[in-house]
């Protein structure tokens, strides 16, 4: 329909529609008392546009809409608005322009924007990507749901007690714990740039819910293991899940650890395994020394996947290594299941090591764990050479025990122990 076949105004839907594009663009007038118009262009495309005299007494145009989203009771209501800020002095074209400025700059102090640039900063300092995923999680799922569009200044204390009674409700209380914790610095790390003055998630741990006792891995202790390892060696397990199971027993580590190994951090010849600091949970380099029998299954499985990146590698195309709950398969294919875990493998050692009378300090060394305080800041000693000659004894009295102690034997490991831990 050509604009000069129009009849009558206001302009009905079926005349908008119809109404043909020309080489240049056009503006019709709607018909009314908004001094609104339907303008379109060369490329057939319609847009609603209100003609209003500016303060300086020059008419000028503001753009209202598209018509393919703005239909034509929502574009009088428009209009409508734009008079009433006319009426009141205020240019309506320059009031869009501010408030998209707010808008932006809302969207700049958002608790979103902080928290992404938080995380972006973790990231950049090297944090161990285990530590990393568990941050980005909380934060998709629990964090940003409840506080992300949230101007980083207006969130309350309600807020934050809010968001932590979501997650204690469903019984996740160690997530709870983990959120408090990157709440704190998050809103630290806003404060420091500015961008709030205070810090509502400051007193979360006051109205906490009591954690209950945390339910540890299933574990063996040192008269339960002879069976275990018998049933372990004759278990249907292929070599690969069996080798899997038999470094992370003989070295303590945690299953993740053995499972993403890479054959570049191995050094047989001096026997030890470097571990680096993006794979470890502390965030920094981890040494664990190589008994004999882990050189042993490390030279057989040279011949298998001496030639992939990893030990391990996977056989699907889903994971780059083999998933993580197959060393738990491995044990309950021994008839182990919920008796014994990868992770409980840690329990054992710890507890075997320790009844036997070796330095804390060096167990605590070999399971990776934190030291406490300022130990973590000062204390830089890895016990290398004791840990070498306690995990020889720990694997040896591991075998021992598969092939069943005789007294004598019992009474040369103890005093293998005792001159080893007294050097």
């Amino acid at each position: 329909m050509k604009r000069s076949e129009i009849k009558r105004r206001p302009l009905s839907r079926t005349v908008i529609d119809a109404l043909e594009p020309e080489d240049k663009e056009y503006r019709e007038n709607y018909g009314g008392a908004e001094r609104l118009h339907i303008v379109v262009s060369p490329s057939g495309r319609k847009r609603w546009e209100l003609r209003y005299k500016k303060s300086d007494g020059k008419w000028g145009w503001h753009g209202l809409g598209s018509y393919r989203d703005v239909n034509i009771e929502q574009a009088r209501e428009k209009a409508q608005q734009s008079l009433r800020l006319l009426a009141s002095g205020t240019d309506p074209v320059l009031h869009r322009a501010q408030k998209k400025s707010e808008l932006s700059e809302a969207i700049k102090n958002s608790f979103e924007s902080i928290a992404e640039a938080w995380y972006a900063k973790k990231s950049a300092d090297g944090r161990a990507e285990k530590m990393l995923k568990s941050m980005k999680y909380a934060l998709d799922n629990d964090m940003l749901p409840a506080l992300g569009k949230l101007p980083i200044s207006s969130i309350t204390r309600k807020h934050c007690a809010e968001l932590q009674n979501s997650i204690e409700l469903r019984q996740a209380h160690n997530t709870a714990k983990k959120v408090r914790s990157w709440l704190n610095q998050i809103f630290g790390y806003a404060i420091a740039n500015g961008k709030c003055e205070n810090n509502p998630a400051s007193n979360l741990l006051d109205i906490a819910s009591v954690q209950p006792p945390e339910k540890q891995y299933p574990h063996l202790l040192e008269h339960q293991l002879p069976d275990f390892l018998k049933a372990l060696e004759a278990s249907p397990s292929r070599i690969l899940v069996k080798s899997a199971a038999w470094l992370t027993i003989y070295t303590a580590s945690r299953p993740g650890m053995v499972r993403k190994a890479e054959w570049a951090e191995f050094d047989i010849n001096k026997k030890i395994w470097s571990i680096p600091d993006s794979k470890m949970k502390m965030g920094r380099e981890h040494l664990v020394p190589l008994s004999s029998q882990v050189i042993s299954i490390l030279n057989h499985l040279k011949n298998i996947t001496g030639k992939s990146k990893y030990l391990f590698p996977s056989e699907g195309s889903k994971s780059l290594v083999m998933s993580d709950n197959t060393v738990n398969k491995c044990f309950a294919g021994a008839g182990y299941k919920d008796r014994m875990t990868g992770h409980g493998s840690r329990h054992t050692a710890t507890t075997l090591l320790s009844e036997h009378g070796w330095p804390e300090n060096w167990v605590e060394m070999q399971l990776a764990h934190k030291k406490p305080g300022l130990r973590e800041v000062y204390d830089k000693a890895t016990h290398l050479k004791n840990r070498e000659i306690m995990m020889q004894w720990y694997c040896d009295y591991l075998d021992a025990l598969k092939e069943g102690l005789t007294p004598n034997q019992r009474s040369d490991f103890k005093r293998r122990a005792a001159r080893s831990k007294n050097k």
